[in-house]
């Protein structure tokens, strides 16, 4: 296996979790963060094939019609949009 450095800069309280989770892995810090981006890829990879598998030939303009039905009613109660800060 090739291995590629990186130089990463963390949050201090994201690396102080990442070594105290690390430590009670019994592993260090470097592979600690190594198997946390690999388990990061495969699921978003994961994810991704199953939406890509359940769209299938779906195009945008086949929602048109789903959209005409949803009506113009506001969101119910705590579905409303959250204001940008």
């Amino acid at each position: 296996m090739s291995k590629a450095s990186y130089p990463l800069k963390l949050p201090m309280s994201v690396k102080t979790a990442a070594q105290r989770l690390a430590k009670e892995d019994g592993v260090s810090l470097n592979q600690w963060i190594a198997v946390a981006v690999a388990e990061k890829i495969g699921s978003v990879e994961t994810a991704a094939d199953f939406l890509r598998r359940r769209a299938g030939d779906a195009r945008p303009a086949d929602l048109i019609g789903f959209l005409d039905r949803a009506g113009d009613a506001p969101p119910s109660s705590g579905d409303e949009p959250s204001k940008a800060s």
